[in-house]
């Protein structure tokens, strides 16, 4: 393979753009990932325990942003050990065999101040959907703040089987929230 002076400014070029882009590092203390549903029609909202969130965002360039969130699907929190347990099974989110529930954007564009549109793929318990969300981004002490609401379908990822398929103990309406302070 031969290079030529302007292929090899080029790549160089390209190198210098990646070494320079710098991700955001996540501050767990100030971030969170929860769950919204009803049980017998009354609103519970669980908390997912563990999570990563990975997110190169330039205020300057948003549409060149990127992200990725990868939730710990054993660490869902409804309050209760056994109940935690039994949400973590074979039935829910069997965690044993997908252990993690992903999210990766494949675009992010301005959707006006301090807005953004970010969509993506979403993948829990193997199955996989391509999603769009707004998203809110504001400073909070030094740091990106991205705030956002994912309104999902718990059946269509096969969350709940067998009996708990039937969405009159358990809604198939499920609301994802977030909540992701980042900075340099």
């Amino acid at each position: 393979m031969t290079f030529t002076r302007g292929s090899l400014a080029a790549l160089l070029a390209g190198v210098a753009l990646v070494a320079s882009a710098v991700p955001l590092k996540t501050d767990v203390a100030h971030s969170s990932v929860s769950a919204v549903f009803k049980q017998m029609n009354v609103p519970v909202e669980s908390k997912f325990k563990s999570f990563n969130a990975q997110i190169d965002y330039d205020a300057a360039h948003p549409d060149k942003a990127t992200a990725r969130v990868d939730i710990d699907t054993a660490s869902f929190d409804i309050g209760e050990a056994e109940y935690n347990k039994e949400v973590a099974g074979k039935d829910w989110f069997n965690s044993a065999k997908f252990p993690k529930a992903t999210f990766v954007s494949s675009a992010i564009k301005p959707a006006g101040a301090g807005k953004l549109a970010v969509s993506g793929k979403l993948t829990i318990k193997g199955k996989t959907q391509d999603v769009t969300f707004p998203v809110t981004i504001k400073p909070e002490g030094g740091k990106q703040v991205f705030e956002g609401q994912l309104p999902i379908k718990r059946l269509a990822f096969n969350i709940g089987e067998g009996e708990w398929k039937d969405t009159s103990m358990v809604a198939d309406e499920v609301v994802i929230k977030f909540r992701v302070a980042a900075g340099q």
